[in-house]
């Protein structure tokens, strides 16, 4: 069972049939919208959780669907949101529990988005299954209910107790998850021990295993003008225009170069230490490969180092959009009463979102007043979410670093994440349990781009993966936590 996954291992008659049922698996999850952005799909959501509740029962655990409650619609109305799943398999008070967290709600997805297949139907091309969800994040879950089914299949104990946390509304910010976990500490939480999660990438075709990721504070701004929007060529010349104050404003938040112009932005960010450059050094990682793959000829650094550093562990300020600019195909002499940028920084360590809440909306205001305009603005910060770190020295990445290594042969590549996954912090405040990330979907999977997938390889071997980690945590002293 260390070597390789115990249905192939040891059942070897059924090899075959064993790589069908888990694809087939997928097929049946990646089938169903769970497109948690849109409202309209929300029946689609709710019986997602559902087949993943019964997926559960089916192989005997304690599995409860949790309400966690409504959510409020701009226009008031109140829809309730999608229940989170949990269940338990095993409960020895002298094995360490661990607690594996997913989701199963997806990014929206359309053929004619540029999907060479459709995104819902599981497409199995040179031993890439495309469809949306399929790497973010529903084979990563599977995995791990597939590695929880190869011990019970030949009868085998789990090493460890198991606990899943699933729920339907990770790509819109996890509404209600928060509150669940905080009601549910003392309670379902109370006796994990470690808490993994599984919702990332590799870097390369190297395994990696994940010890942080950065936060994320995204901002609207708001310049709001005349009454009503107005006809260029009646009154260009006239007024003074919300989108040329927005515009203005936007273009002093950052360089040419990358710089972050906002003051206390950049003096809160830890110092790169010695330790962390040199693990860096030893990275898999192709700048060309990167380049050509994301279709760019020149990137903001030249350098391996730099250009993980500025990927992973320093702020990046985006534009991401500007609400009621004119953006239909063809033209459109108009002058908008009222625009909203959308832009987001992302957050490192030691930065705090309370206080680059402070810095933006004091800044931008500083630089708009500096216009003297006439015109209006308001800047709101929507989402706030803290960076998280683990320590790699932990028992954790030890059993990660063994597992990988009995698996695919080699040793991991010890990588952090540019992106934001919430609750990774979320669990760290809350429970105070520690936590690794171990992904197993490929850098080239596409996620939440068109023609998301997720390899044969990538599934059957990560689901070894995770057969061969239950057991080395089972062995680590129970004093550490």
């Amino acid at each position: 069972i260390l070597h390789t996954a115990p249905l192939i291992k040891q059942l070897k008659y059924n090899k075959q049939l064993f790589m069908k049922s888990i694809q087939l698996a997928l097929r049946d999850w990646v089938a169903i919208e769970s497109d948690s952005s849109n409202v309209l799909k929300r029946p689609d959501l709710h019986r997602m959780m559902e087949m993943a509740a019964q997926k559960l029962r089916l192989m005997g655990g304690t599995v409860e669907l949790v309400d966690i409650g409504e959510q409020e619609l701009p226009d008031g109305q109140t829809l309730a949101l999608p229940k989170v799943v949990t269940a338990q398999f095993g409960n020895d008070p002298n094995k360490h529990t661990v607690c594996v967290y997913g989701h199963v709600d997806v990014q929206p997805a359309k053929l004619e988005d540029g999907w060479a297949t459709d995104p819902y139907n599981l497409t199995d091309i040179n031993g890439n299954l495309y469809g949306r969800g399929a790497s973010d994040n529903k084979a990563p879950v599977l995995a791990w209910i597939h590695a929880v089914e190869a011990y019970q299949a030949l009868n085998m104990e789990l090493p460890v107790n198991v606990k899943f946390v699933i729920e339907g509304m990770e790509e819109t910010g996890s509404n209600g998850l928060d509150a669940m976990i905080l009601a549910q500490r003392d309670t379902f939480f109370s006796d994990v021990d470690y808490i993994i999660i599984s919702d990332c990438g590799w870097l390369s075709r190297r395994p990696a295993l994940t010890y942080g990721t950065r936060g994320n504070c995204y901002f609207y701004a708001e310049v709001e003008g005349p009454k009503q929007d107005l006809h260029s060529g009646v009154y260009g010349g006239t007024v003074i225009e919300p989108m040329t104050d927005l515009v203005g404003i936007l273009d002093t938040m950052i360089s040419p170069s990358g710089k972050i112009l906002i003051p206390g932005i950049r003096e809160a960010v830890a110092p790169l230490s010695d330790e962390e450059w040199r693990m860096y050094q030893d990275i898999q990682f192709d700048i060309d490969n990167y380049k050509n793959k994301i279709g760019v000829n020149e990137l903001m650094y030249s350098n391996k180092v730099d250009l993980l550093a500025h990927m992973w562990r320093y702020p990046t300020v985006s534009i991401h959009g500007i609400e009621g600019a004119f953006s239909d195909p063809g033209t459109k002499t108009v002058i908008p009463a009222k625009v909203t940028a959308k832009f987001s920084i992302r957050q490192v360590p030691n930065m705090d979102p309370a206080m680059v809440k402070k810095q933006v909306t004091d800044y931008l205001h500083s630089v708009f007043a500096k216009r003297k305009s006439p015109n209006k603005l308001k800047v709101t910060m929507v989402i706030g979410a803290k960076p998280w770190l683990a320590d790699t020295q932990h028992p954790l990445y030890d059993a990660g670093k063994a597992a990988v290594k009995r698996v695919f042969d080699m040793d991991p590549d010890l990588i952090r994440e540019g992106g934001t996954i919430p609750i990774a912090r979320t669990f760290q405040d809350v429970t105070g349990k520690s936590i690794i990330m171990m992904p197993i979907g490929g850098f080239d999977d596409g996620l939440h781009s068109q023609n998301e997938k997720m390899s044969r390889y990538n599934y059957i071997e990560g689901t070894k993966l995770f057969v061969a980690y239950l057991n080395e945590v089972s062995q680590i002293k129970h004093t550490s936590v």
